[in-house]
């Protein structure tokens, strides 16, 4: 499923400019647009570093291998019926975890339900007419358990035109690989955002503050305003929703979100407009705050409560069309009060 990411907000304390407090540390700031979106990566050194080079050549070859909008990348080829594709331990990486969450999501995260959001007039692909017999044939395109991975590294379909899309993870994996990148070089301080999904590490030693970020209302439209901050120590977040494209009962005055189902290959009505995951890396809260978006609320309550590994938050509208919010304990030790 196709979602629209929540944008977080890192806030003023921590991202802009500051006056240095403790003279014993530089503050590093890059900052630019990678992966269809822009990042910042503040780290906090003993010395300045200029890491400009390993943070490009990190967006490079996750671009090489995952990006589905360069034509020569990996998956790309592989898309197009490329079958001589031998894919690198980071798209194996990415296959193998993508199928773990597909697994424990019982099928909510699928990388591989793009011809269904198009169809039914959510992608960026021309809508069509839909019928049971349509849904039937489509859905012989979609499910990662019909992608396999061979003894000499190359996609095996089970149909050639199933689609490929890991735009659901890929940018938390980046994340993470910038993350590897820096504890590397044995940066203790950090705070990595990608198209508003973090990952944070230590605090801002140079304020002696914990880096705090604020999270979007998703209900404020044509503006942005800040709906909660957190304290982001030592854990990664990435959000989603449709609550941009939510849309209102003429009769009753509700507004309700359309997702697409990748089990049945239907759309439902969503109640839930936005996600916020906490976890230990950010590919596993992103997948995660995907998949939360595909199922009903009853089913991402259930799940995130057995997960002990992870933290959620969630605005969603109520059988009375009021919004409201669910916060597991772990989230709410975070929240700033």
């Amino acid at each position: 499923m196709k979602t629209y990411i929540l944008a977080i907000l890192v806030t003023v304390g921590s991202l802009q400019s500051c006056k240095q407090d403790n003279t014993d540390y530089i503050r590093n700031q890059n900052t630019g647009g990678a992966l269809g979106t822009s990042y910042s990566i503040i780290s906090i050194t003993p010395e300045e570093m200029d890491l400009q080079q390993e943070i490009d050549s990190v967006f490079a070859v996750v671009n090489q291998s995952l990006s589905t909008y360069i034509p020569e990348s990996d998956i790309s080829r592989i898309n197009s019926g490329d079958t001589t594709v031998v894919v690198d331990k980071m798209f194996q990486e990415v296959l193998d975890f993508s199928k773990s969450i597909h697994q424990e999501t019982s099928g909510f995260f699928d990388p591989t339900v793009g011809t269904l959001v198009n169809a039914w007039g959510f992608g960026p692909e021309r809508q069509i007419s839909m019928d049971s017999l349509k849904i039937d044939s489509l859905l012989n395109f979609v499910g990662l358990d019909k992608v396999t991975l061979d003894d000499n590294h190359r996609i095996v379909k089970a149909n050639p035109n199933i689609y490929l899309d890991f735009n659901a993870i890929a940018k938390g994996y980046a994340i993470d690989r910038l993350a590897t990148m820096l504890d590397a070089k044995s940066i203790e301080n950090y705070l990595i955002e990608v198209g508003g999904e973090l990952v944070a590490k230590g605090k801002n030693t140079i304020k002696d503050k914990f880096w705090t970020v604020g999270i979007d209302d998703p209900e404020m439209e044509g503006s942005r305003a800040t709906k909660i901050l957190i304290h982001l120590n030592d854990k990664a977040l990435a959000s989603s929703g449709n609550y941009r494209k939510y849309r209102v009962d003429e009769e009753t005055g509700k507004k309700f979100v359309h997702t697409v189902n990748p089990i049945t290959g239907y759309t439902q009505i969503s109640n839930t407009l936005a996600v916020t995951v906490l976890a230990d890396n950010c590919a596993t809260a992103d997948a995660y705050a995907t998949a939360f978006m595909a199922m009903n609320l009853d089913e991402a309550f259930k799940l995130i409560n057995e997960n002990e590994k992870l933290e959620a938050y969630i605005i969603y509208i109520d059988e009375n069309g009021i919004t409201k919010e669910y916060s597991t304990e772990g989230f709410k030790s975070v929240v700033v009060k």
